[in-house]
């Protein structure tokens, strides 16, 4: 069994949680393209079999999250569920925010939460945390694309936000708040979409069975932003031996499929010269 299962992830359940269920429905090795926080909800693409291979040309996706975010408080977690550590009298205006949001777009230098998988000196930035040890995890570069806040009031604001892979939800809350001198953490979170994972055509995990899970399986081939290649036979038998060819094509990458017309895997072509680069069926 090889594709994708474009699952609604529902809050309280981690995402190695939905991962370890997809793997006994299916009986076959699965990943996640893309983490979800315990605490989030939404669209979680999972690789079933040697589509989890993939992991790497979903990594840097674009995402859109809608988020809520509380004012005037910290915890050590940056959401709901953590240790307050701080308070403030102060809450910023829907004007300050507005104001504010500008200077979050971009590619920005973003310093990740301590609870998060983040490693520093070889250790987890969650495990350092819970130990007790003070450490703050390096900046590092993320895109920003929008910020738009859709209402709310006092304390309590609701956003919008597109953003590229990496992107830590949870530190725009903190950041968001640090702009309009205040604090912040996130309270509520859904993905909505992971690059071309929507949740229209999500699937809750509590749906699927032995007995249908194939029927919500996505065919690996069409989630790839690749345009397709077919090779003459003599080509097809090199490329199939491991050999590099040179071929007439850009370089970049191309869904490969044999002369029968099933769908092979990933070919790549670097100065004309092609191979195979991930092997699918």
């Amino acid at each position: 069994m090889i594709g994708f299962l474009n699952v609604d992830k529902e809050s309280g359940k981690s995402s190695g949680y939905v991962v370890n269920r997809l793997k006994y429905l299916t009986g076959t090795p699965c990943g996640h393209m893309g983490t979800l926080d315990p605490l989030a909800s939404g669209v979680l693409p999972v690789g079933v079999g040697k589509a989890s291979r993939l992991f790497d040309f979903f990594l840097t996706k674009r995402k859109t999250y809608l988020a809520t975010f509380r004012f005037g408080v910290s915890t050590d977690t940056l959401d709901s569920e953590g240790k307050i550590t701080e308070t403030t009298d102060y809450l910023p205006t829907r004007e300050e925010l507005l104001a504010a949001i500008p200077s979050l777009l971009g590619e920005v230098d973003q310093v990740p939460p301590n609870y998060s998988a983040k490693s520093i000196g070889g250790r987890r930035g969650y495990a350092l945390a819970r130990a007790g040890v003070d450490f703050t995890l390096p900046a590092k570069k993320v895109k920003i694309e929008r910020i738009s806040l859709l209402g709310g009031a006092g304390d309590t604001y609701d956003f919008e936000i597109v953003c590229g892979g990496g992107t830590y939800i949870r530190s725009i809350a903190r950041d968001l708040a640090a702009a309009c001198a205040s604090l912040g953490i996130m309270t509520a979170l859904r993905r909505t979409e992971s690059g071309i994972f929507s949740e229209k055509e999500s699937v809750k995990l509590d749906c699927l069975t032995k007995e249908n899970i194939e029927n919500y399986l996505i065919p690996t081939d069409s989630v790839l932003p690749f345009a397709p290649y077919t090779a003459d036979c003599e080509t097809e038998r090199k490329l199939l031996n491991g050999q590099r060819v040179r071929l007439p094509l850009e370089d970049g990458d191309y869904t490969y499929y044999l002369n029968d017309a099933s769908f092979y895997g990933v070919l790549t072509v670097e100065e004309g010269i092609s191979r195979v680069r991930i092997k699918l069926c």
